[in-house]
């Protein structure tokens, strides 16, 4: 996605920056994008605090934690502290139904063409 982002075609042209949970200042960082990809493996990391206003926030994670008061015993929760981020944000993806969808379609696709190409 980042090559993708910021190669010199349109769509593209961006400035992408890629960081980690151990990154330096990463709030002052995640705060100053306009969309924000988080796919770190730790529940509920991003924080309204870390979000610039009206910024997309696309929430990749996906952990499954125990929870008693649902019929499964559990409940998916993204990387992003969705609650108090919603808000904030111009857009933002939810954790079930939001992006796994569209990865499931794109591998499904992406195996047609390989199968296709053999």
């Amino acid at each position: 996605m980042a090559i993708l982002l910021s190669r010199n075609t349109n769509p593209g042209n961006a400035t992408v920056t890629i960081a980690h949970s151990r990154t330096k200042d990463l709030k002052e960082l995640c705060s100053s994008a306009d969309i924000l990809i988080v796919a770190i493996g730790k529940t509920e990391f991003v924080t309204a605090d870390m979000v610039k206003e009206g910024a997309v926030v696309i929430d990749v994670g996906q952990t499954r934690i125990l929870d008693s008061t649902k019929n499964k015993g559990f409940r998916n929760v993204g990387d992003v502290d969705f609650e108090n981020v919603k808000d904030k944000c111009s857009h933002i993806t939810y954790v079930t139904g939001g992006v796994g969808p569209m990865t499931r379609a794109s591998l499904l696709q992406n195996t047609l063409k390989a199968y296709q190409r053999r």
